[in-house]
C-alpha cells in the first residue's frame, strides 16, 4: 500500500474510519482548548503540536486505539491514572471502543506543556 503523505492534522483526521475520527477530532479540540497557542504540524508523518518551537505532544490513530506520546513524568497519582494506558512502546493507547478518557489527556497534555516550558527554560540560560 501507498504510504500517504499528510501535509495537515486535518487531512490526517479525515483519511481515519469515522471512529478514530470522532476520537481524533476530540482530543485535538481537547490540545486546542488547553493550549490556545499550540501549533498544529504533521511530524513523522503524524499529527502533532508545538508550543515555543517544541513539540510537546504526537499521536496516532490505529485500527484499535488512538497511541500519544510522549508520556509525561508527571506526579504518582498521575502515573497511577495513566497505568492501565501504557503501552510497551512508551506510549498511552486509548481504545477506540471506549470513550476518550479526556480529563485525563488534559492532565498528560498539563504535564507535557509543563516540562516543555522547564526544557526551554534550561535552553535559554545554557
Amino acid at each position: 500500500g501507498v504510504i500517504m503523505k499528510f501535509i495537515s492534522i486535518n487531512e490526517y483526521v479525515s483519511s481515519l474510519p469515522e471512529n478514530a475520527q470522532k476520537a481524533m477530532s476530540e482530543i485535538i479540540a481537547t490540545i486546542k482548548a488547553k493550549v490556545p497557542n499550540a501549533e498544529e504540524h504533521i511530524s513523522y508523518n503524524m499529527p502533532a503540536f508545538k508550543v515555543s518551537g517544541e513539540y510537546f505532544i504526537h499521536f496516532s490513530a490505529w485500527k484499535n486505539h488512538i497511541g500519544m506520546y510522549p508520556i509525561p513524568a508527571g506526579n504518582e497519582a498521575f502515573q497511577k491514572q495513566i497505568e492501565p494506558y501504557r503501552s510497551a512502546k512508551s506510549s498511552l493507547n486509548f481504545p477506540l471502543d471506549k470513550p476518550m478518557p479526556i480529563k485525563l489527556i488534559e492532565k498528560v497534555i498539563k504535564f507535557r506543556v509543563a516540562e516543555n516550558l522547564k526544557d526551554a527554560k534550561v535552553k535559554s540560560k545554557s
